[in-house]
């Protein structure tokens, strides 16, 4: 067995009021790909900045150890002069440069000053073969899909000479195609004695690429595991992240008691027509129609450009592409949608999948997060009431489980899972009748995602009807009373909770426009009833 590469010994870290490691230990063989997993908040990505030169040597306690020599990395350069590259989940690419300007920013290759154009482009497209890209060194990095643009920024990692790549949360925004070419990519790189150190929740891809796993929970280490030995399951690496045994990954439902009465659904969307913004041609939300009753939870599942978003974007203030016909009623009255704040003030509510860009203000405070939907609750004559937001915030922050030392804790400090708790609790403040969840769970780990379970499960049991849009089948088939397909922006069929499967969903996911790609419960399209 190949000896250490990498030793971490005693890692400490605290930031003013939170320890973020405390006697954090990590040993990383050589050649090998080694997995961090942890709830958000454990401390995966502080550890790495530790090792990386994020936080520089004096900043924490304990040593480290790189190729058996003790490390004092004072900054990232420092440490990349090194051959240790990290690669960060919010890519550091700049979008408006090419492929190959990326690739070499701050390590170009100029002679006398001077940039030599034909090295780095011959340079640029040797890297770019090496990682499987196809594009021309020339292209903008604005013009590539994301899947693309990690393989660029792992070029760029190549190109620094790397002998120990770190990889934060990489697959996060790809699509299952691209992550599947990512890991191949990991493997092949393992394969040409690159070691890689890996930081997922996604315990399936961390099972099949990696070596070994190790386990952090609260800052601390919990233990290493061998993936090759046969204990070493998802169940097992779950039970060290949270602290003990999740025998249920979803709250059981606890059901709304709908008054009699209660016949007209929530939420109506009749032949709904959307076009794509750039594109007038191209219908990205072709005649969809769906109904929400109260305390019920309504998924929709599509493979990426399905129209899923779109769908949500476009009813919630037409958001996203030019709206072409279709009506939305709410509790069987036509309501207008055509703004933001019309739909809030009818009671309607959107999660977005990309709480970083159109869910928070992450320079902003908890407190004044919380609030920016229903600013009027908390002011008087038309000024905040400083005390009432804070009190609403301190509420939300007990009832929500955000674990933060205080709301006035900038957002963009919190992890990704309590970044999500605040988005959710920014919108239950609005007090809505409809919420619109757009991959609630996306890049949070398992403990955190049961906690938005649970308050999803409380919101539906209160008498709110959840639309529920998600990639990821179980979630849908553990959370949700009735399930929509969708593909190529219509929808392909509907499947009760005790009748839907994964091989039915997908089946319906992959059929082609006409909607005849599955059938459940009897009805497939747009929800209709189809007799064949």
């Amino acid at each position: 067995m190949a000896g250490p590469v990498l030793e971490m010994r005693s890692i400490g870290k605290t930031f003013p009021g939170v320890t973020a490691l405390s006697d954090v230990n990590l040993t990383v063989r050589r050649g090998e790909v080694h997995a961090i997993c942890g709830e958000n908040g454990a401390g995966k990505s502080t550890l790495m900045k530790v090792l990386s030169g994020v936080h520089p040597h004096g900043s924490y306690e304990g040593e480290v150890l790189f190729e058996g020599e003790a490390c004092r990395f004072r900054d990232i350069r420092a440490s990349e002069r090194r051959g240790v590259v990290i690669i960060h989940q919010e890519l550091a690419l700049v979008p408006y440069l090419s492929i190959a300007e990326n690739i070499f920013l701050g390590n170009e290759h100029a002679r006398r000053g001077f940039v030599d154009w034909t090295a780095t482009l011959r340079h640029a497209a040797d890297l770019l073969r090496r990682v499987g890209l196809r594009d021309r060194p020339q292209t903008r990095v604005a013009d590539i899909g994301v899947g693309k643009q990690q393989l660029v920024e792992i070029a760029k990692a190549l190109a620094k000479e790397v002998r120990l790549l770190i990889l934060d949360e990489p697959t996060a925004a790809l699509n299952d195609e691209d992550s599947g070419k990512l890991l191949d990519l990991v493997l092949e790189l393992k394969n040409q004695g690159i070691t890689s150190v890996i930081i997922s929740h996604k315990l399936n891809e961390i099972l099949r690429v990696a070596d070994s796993v190790t386990v952090l929970r609260d800052g601390r280490t919990v233990e290493t595991l061998d993936v090759r030995d046969p204990a070493t399951t998802e169940e097992r690496i779950i039970a060290g992240m949270v602290g003990r045994d999740l025998d249920h990954r979803f709250p059981e439902r606890t059901r709304y008691a709908a008054p009699a009465e209660e016949e007209e659904p929530a939420l109506e969307i009749r032949d709904w027509t959307v076009h794509h913004p750039i594109d007038q041609h191209r219908k990205v939300v072709d005649g969809v129609s769906l109904r929400v009753r109260r305390g019920e939870i309504v998924g929709i599942a599509g493979l990426m450009g399905a129209g899923r978003t779109e769908l949500a974007m476009s009813v919630f203030g037409r958001s996203y592409g030019r709206h072409a016909g279709g009506t939305v009623l709410k509790d069987g009255r036509e309501i207008s949608t055509r703004t933001v704040p019309e739909c809030v003030e009818h009671g309607i509510a959107y999660v977005t999948e990309d709480r970083k860009h159109y869910g928070l203000n992450l320079i902003d405070t908890v407190g004044r997060n919380v609030s920016l939907t229903a600013l009027g609750k908390v002011a008087r004559h038309g000024v905040v009431d400083e005390h009432e937001e804070r009190r609403v915030a301190e509420g939300f922050r007990t009832s929500m489980n955000i674990r933060t030392p205080t709301v006035f804790e900038t957002v963009g400090r919190l992890s990704g899972g309590n970044q999500q708790k605040v988005v959710l609790s920014k919108w239950i403040f609005a007090g809505p009748d409809v919420l619109i969840l757009d991959e609630p769970t996306r890049g949070i780990d398992v403990g955190a995602k049961y906690e938005i379970y649970t308050v999803i499960d409380r919101l539906a049991a209160e008498g709110k009807a959840v639309v529920f849009i998600s990639s990821e089948l179980p979630e849908l088939l553990g959370m949700c009373d009735r399930i929509h397909t969708m593909a190529a922006g219509r929808l392909t069929g509907e499947f009760l909770r005790a009748e839907a499967t994964q091989e039915a969903l997908m089946r319906c996911m992959t059929a082609d426009r006409s909607g005849t790609g599955g059938k459940g419960n009897g009805r497939t399209g747009a929800g209709e009833a189809d007799e064949r």
